[in-house]
């Protein structure tokens, strides 16, 4: 089968298109036949060797976390049947014509394949987020970087909680940001005045999905480091701030039904640039940049 491989760690050119033998699901899991693959920062962290102090991988590796596609082959005691619609989080990276994966659920018909490969990685983040934050009907939540594919999901899982919502982001963003149910608030310099000014009363929490250095500020606006949490600023362990990344024990099918839920409820999904697979390397850039303005996903078949 093919698949994006990479053996040593570095830019986006160590990424190769190679021929890779198909696997076999073990117990509990699916093999799937993918039709996209999605695109998260972690990707390319990994593929950087910002995420290891090895000097190079443990033989070729295939990125990615996110899968949407078809059940091709089941293992024993897996929930599934070949030909089942399914999304879920990859156990083999997803940038490949086949992976294998356990935490998956069915994909509902009237959800695309881009819009479901979207919802494993940011609705697992954002919820996991606003649970951290304990927030609740009635607060006034700040999240920084409302308009990016993780702040999107917490704006509208918060909105439905019964929170208010200040959101910054971009002047272009701010008819989406208004659409999921927001306050939209310039980015950058002097944002907490904006912030101060847009909101009727003390802010009670703040989630920075955007890492571009708001988290002092963000605890001068609270007075108190007790409701900042981050998820993309390396700054919060100088700060005693709580940095949440998750581990392979969040991605569970529970959360994949409460992304459901959502969905059910009309959760919007927005969607950025699409990439064959053999242009992954070009679909890690433009995460790299940041800003894409939405999911980026690769479509394998």
């Amino acid at each position: 089968m093919r698949a994006i491989t990479f053996a040593a760690y570095g830019g986006p050119d160590v990424l190769q298109l190679s021929d890779v033998p198909l696997p076999e699901p073990g117990p509990g899991q699916v093999r799937v036949a993918v039709r996209r693959a999605g695109v998260n920062p972690i990707d390319w962290k990994i593929r950087s060797g910002a995420m290891s102090e090895a000097a190079a991988p443990k033989g070729p590796q295939i990125p990615g976390a996110e899968l949407a596609g078809v059940v091709d082959a089941v293992g024993d005691g897996a929930a599934f049947a070949v030909g089942d619609e399914i999304f879920g989080w990859a156990v083999t990276g997803s940038y490949a014509e086949y992976a294998l994966a356990t935490t998956v659920a069915h994909k509902p018909a009237s959800l695309s394949w881009d819009d479901a490969v979207a919802l494993p990685v940011a609705g697992e983040t954002a919820l996991r987020v606003l649970r951290l934050l304990a927030v609740k009907a009635g607060d006034l939540l700040l999240i920084h970087g409302a308009s990016g594919t993780v702040g999107r999901f917490a704006t509208q899982a918060a909105v439905a909680l019964g929170a208010t919502v200040i959101g910054t982001a971009g002047q272009r963003s701010f008819d989406d940001v208004k659409s999921l149910g927001a306050i939209p608030v310039l980015y950058g310099d002097g944002w907490p005045e904006r912030v101060r000014a847009a909101a009727d009363r003390p802010v009670d929490a703040v989630l920075d999905a955007s890492g571009h250095g708001v988290l002092p500020d963000s605890v001068e606006l609270l007075g108190s480091k007790e409701r900042v949490v981050t998820i993309a600023d390396g700054a919060a362990f100088e700060l005693g701030l709580p940095f949440s990344a998750g581990t392979a024990d969040d991605a569970t099918p529970e959360v994949l039904a409460e992304i459901l839920e959502f969905v059910e409820r009309g959760l919007q999904i927005a969607q950025g640039r699409s990439y064959p697979l053999e242009e992954a390397a070009a679909a890690q850039q433009e995460s790299q940049k940041g800003h894409p303005g939405g999911k980026i996903t690769i479509v394998v078949s």
